[in-house]
């Protein structure tokens, strides 16, 4: 039995799915932990003693290390990813990173998603959505907002393959 891709991704997420002014609130979270942090701060080489050393951190105002802040942002669009981003093409642009609040490990995140464009692109099989992405912790302190641009299909020209 031969299934189209189509049928492997959302079918709410396609180019014609997103307007101007539309918000989500994505379902799922995650809990930020001693892995995620250590793993792409070591892979980008970021030798902060900040996300290393809990011995340092401990007499400063934070208490205790900090979670890397492009951790932060990587997994706040990770977890938008799947409601919005099931059907790009290609990551565009990202813009206007902010790191708002402190994250740490054992910090639960939570993401939300405003679209503030769409757009034709220089293709018939696809177009650009804008967005802005905001991360929250548990306790509703926004932690992070970013902007980001993707080419995403348009079902008119993939929904049946």
């Amino acid at each position: 039995m031969t299934r189209s891709v189509a049928s492997h991704t959302a079918g709410s997420s396609y180019f014609e799915d997103f307007a101007p002014g539309q918000k989500i609130r994505h379902s799922r979270g995650a809990t930020v932990g001693e892995f995620e942090n250590q793993m792409l701060t070591k892979l980008v080489m970021n030798t902060a003693d900040a996300h290393f050393n809990e011995a340092r951190m401990v007499d400063t105002a934070y208490g205790q290390r900090l979670v890397f802040g492009l951790v932060t942002g990587s997994m706040i669009v990770g977890l938008a990813t799947q409601d919005i981003a099931e059907n790009a093409i290609a990551e565009l642009e990202m813009d206007g990173l902010r790191f708002r609040a402190p994250v740490f490990h054992d910090d639960s995140l939570t993401a939300y998603t405003e679209v503030l464009g769409v757009a034709d692109a220089d293709r018939d099989d696809a177009g650009v959505v804008h967005f802005k992405h905001w991360g929250a912790k548990q306790d509703g302190t926004v932690v992070f907002e970013g902007e980001r641009k993707v080419l995403i299909k348009r079902r008119s020209h993939w929904s049946d393959r």
